[in-house]
């Protein structure tokens, strides 16, 4: 298939293929294309919903085959990933068999299917399967993003109205019963042939998401706790408790969804109790009240926050609204969403209808009531302004107005005046504080119009903050009015008061804070997310003032509330995530020689990949290739990089990882054994592992690094326990021993317990082996051995 013509005349829709192309979409749009977008070209209503489902299936099929592509060397395509599974079903759908004429039904269903189709697309879903009166739809692959349990669950609540609306000729009310559960599973190769060809997704999740459609009533939308967790504060809940579902030992929580809540914003959603203080950020809040005192005297100024996820932009932005709250002002707030990066003046919208309150199943006239009175209210210019914003929200007028007939682009010019209209209203009657957030997301004309606010805004009481990622690209020239902060991450310090914020004052195990700080990195988010997980494990016991640790602690996984955002950024770059996943499996850190024998990629494709994630800042880059190092911009993306190979893969690349040290890079060798010996461990090759633990330990024995002897030698004593028991073994373990009791001698003391436990181990391994202790190996232990009368 060469274009978009022959793709409309593969699904019968050619017709359009002339529109298509006079407004220059191309394949590389085509999946951006939203309902609106559709409605906008003139194509019909039934062929809107068609289109919508082919662009989904075409979605999930460009993503795969490009994933395909980038693939160099045939290995397993399956991958570990969290996934939002829906089931939706039709319900009483044998009745209407029974009663229906079969072609009659197909009608119905075919118009059901539709229905649905759509509304899976415009929330970035794909369907997987279409089950009769069924349908099976993954939220989160094959692309990821930040929020897709919050799109599956806003997508099963616009199921239930939307099926209900359905217009048939059967004379009843068509309804619907939705299951939604988020959970870890392996997507694997297609599987079927031709229609039924489908992901294969093994795990729990699948499973939870049809009991939980099966368990619900007529007309209502369940979701699992992980979901719940997920969505929390964007929707209202009815708590059902655990609830009894065929193939669970013990009753499960579900949550009914009842609708969405009333939070503003993604993040006020996810902080639903009240804001807690900034850590970190006095400069960058003092900066802000400087501007602000400026805007309030009537010099507006714009302010823009760049920063990776999670860094506290938004955070700041309700902290400098509740610094303001008792001095008068008008706050006006704008959210961009990636969902409508397409949608013209999304975020001014939005706004709109809820500053003007409108509630669901109000009239058009009912809303523009309230639109009229909104805007009449704050003493905006009624005839310029109402008609306008009113054609903007496809309301009708009243007789007051008339809205002339006009080009399109005059038709623009007249609603971006009328915004700014509204806005110079609001300063006239007293300092306006504007708050437009995650501008990277914001569509074209939004951006034009925030343009055109800049040009004005010196001469109005108005200080606009604008939220973004480091990728924004501000579409305007530099002004002398506007400043740009760049937030850093937390230091250290700052990141431990943090953590104590999140437990209450409570201190935790130093090892604990050390893991929690060393894997976050300073980001806010990550320290909040990764602390309230640790928390929430059963690991730690509360004490008065502290908490200690009830069992050793394990490696920590990537909390639940980080991982699709993670993913989402790796997914964004799927034809080079592989050679991501690659470097994740060697470290922290890799160097790009190192990289180029593992992928066995061509030179030309390694370096424009690693390029791309650098671009992407995802990795930093050190040093000109071939000398080149790269470095992870945070633990958690390395783990989520690495989360996504099946173990099988993981271990082989650790395999070949190893092969490739020692055959290339015999002085890390030489210099790091522990290095190999951790990729051979990682790979399963256990026997070969303990040898370079062995090696490692002795190493850093005869530099008095005890504490890093000891730590490598427990390591190597642990392989050994996969292996088959006898001599060969006994022998081995014998040596560990004997390197690490003089160790232990010298950082615990010669009568420490753990010096002694280990020494008497050591007697019971020669008495085994009919062997007399290594009198000769070192002259403490001969003391020690005497002093214990071997």
């Amino acid at each position: 298939m060469t274009g978009t013509a022959e793709w409309l005349a593969s699904i019968g829709l050619g017709e359009y293929a002339q529109r298509f192309a006079e407004n220059a979409i191309d394949f590389s749009v085509v999946s951006d294309l939203t309902e609106q977008d559709l409605k906008d070209l003139g194509v019909l209503l039934g062929h809107r919903r068609k289109l919508l489902r082919a662009i989904a299936e075409l979605k999930s099929e460009v993503l795969v085959s490009v994933r395909t592509a980038a693939k160099p060397a045939p290995r397993d395509s399956a991958e570990r990933r969290q996934l939002t599974v829906m089931f939706c079903d039709l319900v009483d759908s044998s009745a209407l068999a029974a009663r229906l004429d079969p072609e009659d039904l197909r009608s119905v269903i075919g118009a059901y299917h539709d229905c649905i189709a759509g509304v899976i697309a415009r929330n970035e879903g794909v369907i997987a399967r279409y089950m009769g009166d069924g349908v099976l739809a993954y939220f989160g692959y094959p692309q990821a993003h930040e929020d897709d349990a919050e799109q599956a669950t806003r997508a099963g609540l616009t199921l239930v109205d939307a099926v209900a609306n359905l217009q048939t000729d059967i004379g009843t009310r068509l309804q619907v019963r939705v299951g939604i559960a988020t959970g870890m599973v392996v997507v694997g190769d297609l599987t079927g042939e031709g229609a039924a060809k489908e992901h294969a997704v093994i795990g729990e999740t699948p499973n939870l998401a049809a009991r939980l459609q099966q368990f619900a009533e007529p007309g209502m939308v369940l979701i699992s706790e992980s979901t719940h967790q997920l969505t929390d504060g964007h929707f209202e809940y009815r708590d059902l408790g655990p609830v009894a579902l065929k193939g669970w030992a013990e009753p499960i929580p579900a949550w009914q969804v009842l609708g969405i809540s009333g939070a503003e914003s993604r993040f006020e959603a996810q902080h639903k109790t009240r804001l807690t203080s900034l850590i970190g950020r006095d400069e960058e809040i003092e900066l802000l009240l400087r501007r602000w005192r400026h805007a309030a005297s009537g010099e507006g100024c714009v302010v823009v926050l760049t920063g990776e996820p999670g860094i506290g932009k938004s955070h700041i932005a309700l902290a400098l609204q509740e610094r303001l709250q008792a001095e008068p002002h008008i706050t006006v707030r704008h959210f961009c969403s990636a969902h409508h990066a397409n949608s013209a003046l999304y975020p001014f919208i939005v706004n709109l209808e809820r500053a003007a309150r409108f509630e669901r199943g109000e009239t058009p006239t009912e809303k523009f009531a309230k639109l009229e009175a909104l805007l009449l209210r704050f003493g905006a210019d009624a005839d310029r302004v109402v008609p306008a914003l009113a054609n903007l929200l496809s309301l009708p007028l009243c007789d007051r107005y008339r809205l002339p007939e006009m080009t399109p682009q005059t038709r623009k010019d007249m609603t971006l005046a009328a915004f700014l209209a509204q806005l110079e209203a609001l300063a006239a009657r007293q300092p306006v504080f504007v708050i437009f957030e995650d501008a990277h997301w914001a569509d074209p004309t939004s951006l034009e119009l925030l343009a055109i606010t800049l040009e004005k805004l010196p001469r109005l009481r108005v200080l606009l903050l604008i939220t973004a990622r480091p990728e924004f690209a501000p579409p305007w020239p530099g002004h002398a009015h506007v400043t740009t902060i760049s937030f850093t991450r937390l230091s250290r310090r700052n990141g431990a008061a943090l953590v104590e914020r999140v437990t209450a004052g409570k201190t935790l195990p130093e090892e604990v804070m050390h893991q929690i700080l060393a894997r976050t990195d300073g980001v806010p988010l990550f320290v909040e997310e990764l602390t309230k997980a640790v928390l929430e494990t059963g690991l730690l016991q509360e004490r008065d003032d502290h908490y200690t640790l009830s069992r050793p602690l394990p490696s920590m996984a990537i909390p639940t509330t980080l991982s699709a955002s993670l993913m989402a950024r790796l997914d964004r770059l799927a034809p080079v995530k592989y050679v991501a996943q690659i470097g994740a499996v060697v470290g922290r850190e890799f160097s790009y020689e190192l990289l180029s024998a593992v992928a066995e990629l061509p030179r030309q494709t390694l370096e424009e990949a690693l390029a791309q994630l650098v671009r992407a800042e995802l990795i930093f880059c050190r040093g000109e290739i071939p000398r080149a190092v790269y470095t992870f911009k945070h633990a958690l993306v390395r783990d989520a990089a690495e989360s996504g190979l099946l173990k099988s893969r993981r271990a082989t690349l650790h395999a070949t990882i190893a092969d490739v040290f020692e055959q290339q890079f015999p002085e890390i060798v030489e210099a790091q054994p522990e290095t190999l010996a951790l990729h051979l461990t990682e790979a399963g090759l256990f026997e070969k592992a303990g040898e370079y633990w062995l090696q490692a330990g002795r190493k850093a024995a005869m530099r008095s690094a005890n504490l890093e002897a000891i730590a490598h030698l427990r390591k190597g004593i642990e392989v050994l326990a996969h292996l088959a028991d006898g001599a060969r073994k006994d022998r081995r373990e014998l040596d560990f021993q004997f390197a690490l009791g003089p160790c232990l001698i010298a950082t615990q003391g010669p009568a420490s317990p753990h010096a002694v436990a280990i020494f008497a181990r050591a007697r019971e391994l020669c008495q085994r082996l009919e062997a007399p202790p290594r009198a000769t190996t070192n002259h403490v232990l001969v003391d020690h051995r005497e002093r214990h009368s071997w």
